[in-house]
């Protein structure tokens, strides 16, 4: 399953931000692990570069890009998407952006702490939360099934 990954999930990972670091850390394990093809916005890494340094040191925030780079898939930023992103007349351009990376990842979902950032039409959007009881559902075995 891809699904899409914003950017606050991942600084709630890397600043350990409490209370939403225990949901976003089992995203980013997920995607770890292979069972979800997790996709970030290329402008996700300058942001979470700005933020890990600022919060820590420029070694942390290098070690955080690495750690980006070997978990999860960068959706490019070209001409097409600023386009896109500029065009949606959402209220956040850097949500745009992140919605419209989703949709050229196509993602099942886009998985962030604000949903009612972002359009409800054509992609689903939800929080950390939703997506992990969606997908524990998901593993379950059903009642009769043979294993």
């Amino acid at each position: 399953m891809n699904a899409f990954i914003d950017t606050n999930v991942l600084l709630d990972v890397l600043a350990r931000r409490a209370p939403f670091y225990d949901d976003s850390a089992a995203i980013w394990a997920l995607a770890e692990a292979g069972k979800i093809r997790g996709f970030i916005s290329a402008l996700s890494f300058s942001n979470v570069y700005y933020v890990v340094r600022r919060l820590r040191d420029r070694r942390t925030a290098d070690r955080a890009m690495l750690l980006l780079r070997d978990t999860f898939t960068a959706v490019a930023c070209d001409e097409q998407l600023l386009s896109q992103a500029i065009d949606a007349g959402m209220k956040d351009f850097e949500d745009a952006i992140q919605y419209h990376s989703a949709v050229r990842a196509d993602a099942a979902c886009l998985i962030t702490r604000n949903p009612d950032h972002f359009p409800r039409s054509g992609l689903a959007v939800v929080t950390p939360a939703e997506f992990l009881a969606a997908h524990r559902f998901a593993e379950e075995p059903r009642s009769g099934a043979s294993h």
